[in-house]
């Protein structure tokens, strides 16, 4: 890229002000919450093609995580996906308060929020279309499922703007929490074509309700005969381990099925799409070559053969320089290979034959459960072909599984950012070598993991299919 795309003349200086003062705060969080590894090894002394990705961080100064490394990682136009410019609230007349950065945060009410919503999925405006063109068959449709974590997602952001070809894309913001800031940043994304559609069954918008929590359901851990007694809502419906559901857990894989659903089959711009279809999450960072990469991926491994493509690993050493062109064809394994998954309309019309074994497979994970209809139900079981060396990477400190004291921390941001500055001048490669993976044992039925035990979440999760 040219000089002028990493230029420092930084026009308006409260903006860049904002993002520095910031991200200070985050790494005034990281030296105070950060161990320090006396075995770390700092970027520079590492071989250039090898990374550990699963080294401890030290805190800063020893660590190059400071404001400064964070932001000269990132081209200065992107800058402003960071730290929009705050909006005096007041002066739109709406109700609300500051939060400590001095961003006006608008309060709803739930009916203003259904509304907004009904209107966002009825009309179904796609930004950009006018600079960038429609949809072509051969073009990527991105699905990012976000709820609320908009740090995250702001790096997400700055990652598939600096993707070659993004401009050929559909990037779908599917949403499960409304938010004003959020909706601000999506909306400012110049780059590509967007969309953004939102979950309407959320617990933000049913607080006290199915399928949030009622205040008749059955406490979660409470005995089904006890339950019985009390005659609470779902005194039926306990999972396979006893326990009753919990709204936090099944919102997740709700999203997850009703997103693709609405994609493949509902939105306008998106049902007749036969390309492919890749899947993202707002805590996800992306390299510049990933949509190169899926090209080639689905020119080297037909439908026949695999069925779905893999952008991501859960591996804590990289080594580019031997794997950045190397790809596996192997059985697809729901803890190993959901990451940056792909697939096309041919995969979909497979997996949604199979909705009763998702919908009613006692498991609040939608990657388990997908394992369940693949095992269970396809013709064809779910096999992938995995970039060996990944191009979709996990930032997300803290999600809903896993609750940290440095939640804010970009430790793992910065982490990213050196793996792919490492590895810069191995990726886009010019063909793939690809190898089926030895299978050592085959891979046992297993059972689920429970919470999705609730006959309501299975009627509403079948009510969302669309065949």
């Amino acid at each position: 890229m040219s000089g002028d795309f990493y230029s420092h003349d930084i026009e308006g200086f409260d903006d860049w002000q904002m993002i520095k003062d910031s991200l200070a705060k985050t790494v005034r969080t990281l030296r105070r919450d950060m161990p320090y590894d006396e075995h770390w090894t700092e970027p520079g002394m590492a071989p250039s093609n090898f990374i550990d990705f699963g080294a401890s961080v030290p805190p800063y100064p020893d660590y190059n995580d400071s404001q400064a490394a964070i932001l000269s990682m990132v081209p200065v136009v992107l800058h402003k996906f960071l730290a929009p410019k705050p909006k005096n609230g007041t002066n739109l007349g709406l109700n609300g308060s500051y939060n400590n950065l001095g961003y006006f945060k608008a309060t709803f009410n739930i009916s203003d929020i259904k509304r907004s919503i009904a209107q966002y999925n009825l009309q179904q405006t796609v930004y950009n279309e006018d600079l960038f063109g429609p949809l072509q068959n051969d073009s990527i449709v991105i699905v990012i499922q976000i709820h609320d974590r908009i740090t995250y997602l702001r790096h997400l952001i700055v990652s598939l703007a600096q993707a070659r070809d993004i401009s050929q894309a559909l990037i779908v913001f599917s949403h499960d929490y409304y938010d004003e800031e959020i909706n601000t940043l999506v909306q400012s994304v110049d780059f590509c074509k967007v969309i953004q559609i939102f979950y309407p069954f959320s617990i933000q918008t049913h607080p006290n309700e199915f399928p949030g929590e009622d205040p008749g359901d059955c406490p979660r851990d409470i005995k089904k005969d006890k339950a019985l007694q009390l005659k609470c809502n779902n005194a039926l419906y306990s999972d396979l381990y006893g326990h009753y559901r919990e709204a936090k857990f099944t919102q997740t894989k709700h999203h997850w099925w009703w997103k693709v659903n609405r994609v493949f089959n509902q939105l306008d711009v998106t049902r007749n799409h036969s390309g492919l279809v890749l899947f993202l999450e707002e805590d996800h960072y992306v390299a510049e070559d990933f949509i190169h990469i899926l090209r080639l991926m689905s020119k080297t491994c037909s439908d026949k053969i695999c069925n779905i493509l893999s952008l991501g690993t859960y591996l804590k050493t990289y080594n580019y320089y031997g794997d950045s062109k190397k790809v596996e064809i192997t059985p697809w394994i729901s803890s190993k290979h959901n990451m940056g998954m792909a697939f096309n309309r041919t995969t979909w019309n497979e997996v949604v034959k199979c909705a009763a074994f998702f919908c009613k497979y006692d498991d609040y994970n939608w990657d388990w459960s997908l394992q369940h209809i693949s095992q269970n139900c396809l013709k064809q079981k779910l096999q992938a072909m995995v970039a060996k060396g990944p191009r979709v990477f996990h930032i997300g400190e803290c999600g809903v599984h896993h609750k940290k004291d440095n939640c804010g921390s970009t430790a793992v941001i910065s982490k990213v950012q050196q793996v792919l500055r490492s590895a810069k001048r191995y990726l886009f490669p010019e063909y793939l070598i690809s190898s089926y993976a030895a299978i050592l044992k085959k891979n046992k039925l297993r059972k689920g993991n429970g919470g999705w035990g609730d006959h309501r979440d299975h009627k509403l999760c079948m009510s969302m299919t669309i065949t």
